[in-house]
C-alpha cells in the first residue's frame, strides 16, 4: 500500500462597498489613511478587508462576512476588521487551509493610494502570517462612474487562493 501526499486548491471572490461620510476614519487594508471622509458601516467599514474576508470564507465553503459577524450583532459594532480578519484566519486553521496569495483592488476615485499600497500589503500579509510577496494591491478608479466615480463611495474586490494537504491511500 502506497500513500501520496496532495492538496485540494479553492479559489474565493470577496466584494464590499459602503458609503463614504464625514465624521468616520478612512481605514482602508487594516492602514488608517488620511482623508476628510470615512466609511459608513457597523464595523469600521474597510472595505479592503471586508472583501478578504468574504473570499477567504467563500473558498473555504464557511458561508460569508455577514453570517460570521452579523450587522444587527451589537458585538461587531465599530470592530476593527483586523480583529474579524484573525478570527476568520483561526477558522481556516482549524479546518487546515492555508492562504496561497490575495489579490485585491480598491475602487475610489480619491485618494490617491499609490503611496499607501505597500503598507496595505504589509498588514495582510502580517494577519493572515503569508509571504508579502504573495498579496498584490492595485488601485483603481471608477471614470466618474457610479456612486464610487462620483466619490461617494468606496470598494473593494478580492480573490484568494486556498490550500489544505489531503492524504490519499491507494
Amino acid at each position: 500500500m502506497s500513500s501520496d501526499v496532495n492538496y485540494e486548491y479553492r479559489t474565493g471572490i470577496g466584494t464590499d462597498i459602503h458609503r463614504l461620510v464625514t465624521g468616520r476614519d478612512l481605514v482602508l487594508g487594516g492602514v488608517k489613511i488620511p482623508y476628510k471622509e470615512g466609511l459608513l458601516a457597523h464595523s469600521d467599514g474597510d472595505v479592503v478587508l471586508h472583501a478578504v474576508i468574504d473570499a477567504l470564507l467563500g473558498a473555504a465553503g464557511m458561508g460569508d462576512i455577514g453570517g460570521l459577524f452579523p450587522d444587527t450583532d451589537d458585538k461587531w459594532k465599530n470592530a476593527d476588521s483586523r480583529e474579524l480578519l484573525q478570527i476568520v484566519k483561526g477558522r481556516l486553521e482549524e479546518k487546515k487551509w492555508e492562504v496561497v496569495n490575495v489579490d485585491l483592488i480598491v475602487h475610489a476615485e480619491q485618494p490617491k493610494l499609490g503611496e499607501v499600497k505597500g503598507q496595505i500589503k504589509r498588514c495582510v500579509s502580517s494577519i493572515l502570517g503569508i509571504d508579502f510577496l504573495n498579496v498584490n494591491v492595485k488601485a483603481k478608479t471608477n471614470e466618474g462612474l457610479g456612486d464610487v466615480g462620483l466619490g461617494k463611495a468606496m470598494a473593494s474586490t478580492v480573490t484568494v487562493l486556498l490550500r489544505r494537504r489531503i492524504k490519499r491511500t491507494l
